[in-house]
């Protein structure tokens, strides 16, 4: 298509150049010594994009443009033959294209409205969320006097954009620990639910390895379908208790980066796991606090403090509110926010008990709290 237009200005420029009578302009080599070149340049343009953005061939594009000027001369004949009616089209827009019918303008700009009511509407709803167990590894760990298959899965949450996938790497032996727990607790609840069984050989062939990461996949999403097991202490501590041990004794150590690291990814899964309102939560958030105030990450801790306050509103009593409150207040100070309100809530706690003893801190809460 590219070689018939420049074909056509050759020809209409020497037309032009004739009129004039311009010397020189017999020859088209010598009229135009970069033809070649520029037809080269269009034809590997034209490969170039029917590679990416071109769905016909060059044939049918031509095939194409002829249709296209066979219409465009039927049309205009039309129009010298029987003229249009703007009245009946509804005029003609600016650019030259018809325009809707002016009678018609309310009732298309309510529609609109609608539609674009409608679309807002469609786009603040979500659709139903679905936790989703994805195992994207597994890798075969030898140690001194042990073999085995580490499996990796990402907790993935469908339904939108889920930009924060929480992650566990667990072994055979730890899926299987937690099916005999739960047959234990559940056991009519778990009479419908398979677990692949032990093998005494091919343990670490590939085969293997991945018929027990899918047995695995469908194993957490039949038991995160059940309302019961979903809830209960053996299946969530399965997820995030390990994080919070190895978080807990990271930040006894002193190692806050890692220990960071692990308080987010038990802080992740269980936001996916919806249990944001235990024990184990508002330890997770204290951990995040402590940390991220050691590492001079002053606006994600007032963060962790703002939202642990928030669940324990109400709970006064808990022993949690008072180290949250003097970490807050002192972080609005760093920060320079309004710590008013926190000061008051903190001077009411210290009137109703007395004044006696100096709450322990945060972080020192956080250190001597026991995990089970």
């Amino acid at each position: 298509m590219a070689s018939r237009i420049l074909h056509r200005l050759r020809h209409a420029l020497t037309g032009e150049s004739d009129r004039d009578g311009l010397p020189g302009c017999s020859s088209e080599a010598e009229e135009f010594p970069e033809s070649s070149e520029l037809e080269d340049d269009t034809e590997g343009l034209s490969t170039r994009l029917s590679g990416t953005l071109s769905f016909t061939s060059n044939d049918e594009e031509e095939e194409e443009e002829e249709e296209e000027e066979e219409v465009e001369e039927d049309a205009g004949e039309a129009t010298q033959e029987w003229p249009l009616d703007p009245n009946r089209l509804g005029g003609v827009a600016e650019n030259g294209e018809h325009g809707p019918p002016s009678t018609e303008r309310p009732g298309s700009n309510m529609l609109t409205r609608q539609l674009q009511e409608l679309w807002r509407k469609s786009r603040s709803s979500f659709a139903p969320q679905r936790l989703l167990f994805e195992v994207t590894s597994a890798n075969v760990v030898s140690e001194r006097n042990s073999k085995y298959v580490l499996y990796t899965i990402y907790l993935i949450r469908t339904g939108q954009f889920d930009k924060a996938p929480a992650t566990i790497a667990r072994r055979y032996s730890d899926f299987e620990r937690l099916n005999r727990h739960l047959r234990r607790q559940f056991g009519s609840d778990m009479a419908g639910i398979s677990f692949p069984r032990k093998r005494l050989r091919r343990n670490f062939a590939a085969e293997t390895i991945a018929k027990r990461s899918r047995a695995f996949e469908q194993f957490l999403a039949h038991l995160h379908s059940l309302p019961e097991i979903r809830r209960s202490a053996t299946y969530l501590e399965f997820f995030f208790l390990g994080d919070l041990r190895e978080a807990q004794r990271a930040t006894c150590s002193g190692l806050y980066r890692e220990a960071l690291a692990a308080w987010t990814n038990a802080h992740q899964l269980q936001d996916k796991l919806g249990v944001c309102h235990s024990g184990h939560f508002l330890v997770t958030l204290a951990g995040l606090a402590v940390c991220q105030q050691e590492l001079e990450q002053f606006a994600e801790a007032h963060a962790s403090c703002e939202r642990a306050l928030q669940l324990l509103e109400g709970q006064d009593r808990h022993p949690l509110v008072a180290p949250f409150l003097q970490t807050y207040i002192h972080l609005s100070w760093v920060l320079g926010r309004d710590k008013r309100q926190a000061e008051a809530r903190l001077q009411g706690l210290q009137d109703a008990g007395g004044g006696g003893l100096q709450p322990p801190t945060l972080k020192e809460l956080l250190i001597k709290q026991p995990l089970p």
